[in-house]
């Protein structure tokens, strides 16, 4: 594989019991880069992008044919564990999920679950990984307090800590900020952008602007179709299919 490919997505065909949710979808992901889903409500972009951390494995009467690669390693060959998976692609969601724990020991979970044992580099990753989501000031002085007692703004920068602190090497966004005010949203904008220095990141998202203000890459879905896949710049100002010219400009969708 390419090495400036993290993940790569070939010929994808997913189904719901008998019905067919992704039709010979094709798709590399660039280390390194921002790459945005968009597309119409329903039209597979959740479904496609569970399917780089195994999730949808987790849903009954699902059938996957196709390959989605890791650096070289097919995800689903019956050698791989799938939690070493969603360890390494960390998947934050449109609704923050918290556990009904402190601050600290949301962001420490995952590295005793790991088998850590040491407090002090549990402390010093905890620290680290909540200063890396931008929430560290807002946190420091209630890091016993129950996460629940965070905005929801906090709560989603909490759930990206939590896949910082396990060292994910790809973080997934689905929708992560449907249910943010402006000004969390521009934080979560903010903190993607640092983020994908060090991390290679997809992001499904309904908003045509956040795509435009975050994505390097950009993929347009319609009815379980990738209809298009290309640099977010000619996505928007030079589309080749009309379809996606008909979405981008509001004419459907």
């Amino acid at each position: 594989m390419d090495k400036n490919i993290k993940m790569k997505a070939q010929d994808i065909n997913f189904f719901y019991g008998k019905h067919q949710a992704l039709k010979n979808v094709n798709i590399d992901i660039y280390a390194n880069q921002v790459t945005a889903l968009i597309g119409p409500s329903g039209c597979g972009k959740s479904t496609f992008i569970r399917l780089f951390n195994r999730m949808n494995e987790l849903i009954p009467h699902t059938t996957l044919k196709g390959t989605v690669s890791l650096d070289d390693t097919d995800i689903n060959a019956p050698s791989i564990d799938p939690v070493q998976i969603r360890r390494r692609v960390g998947m934050v969601f449109q609704k923050p999920n918290p556990f009904p724990k402190s601050i600290f020991e949301n962001i420490s979970y995952g590295l005793k679950v790991n088998g850590i044992k040491d407090p002090d580099f549990i402390e010093e990753k905890v620290v680290k990984s909540l200063k890396r989501a931008a929430l560290w000031e807002e946190a420091k002085d209630r890091l016993n307090d129950s996460a629940f007692k965070l905005s929801g703004g906090q709560q989603q920068r909490l759930c990206i800590a939590r896949c910082l602190a396990v060292e994910s090497e790809v973080i997934l966004f689905d929708e992560p900020c449907a249910s943010l005010d402006p000004v969390s949203t521009a934080k979560i904008e903010e903190l993607i952008l640092e983020l994908k220095k060090d991390y290679t990141i997809v992001i499904v998202t309904h908003n045509m602007q956040q795509a435009a203000r975050v994505a390097d890459y950009t993929g347009f879905f319609l009815l379980g179709e990738l209809i298009e896949f290309g640099k977010t710049q000619d996505i928007f100002t030079a589309p080749k299919d009309k379809r996606t010219e008909a979405y981008i400009t509001g004419r459907f969708g």
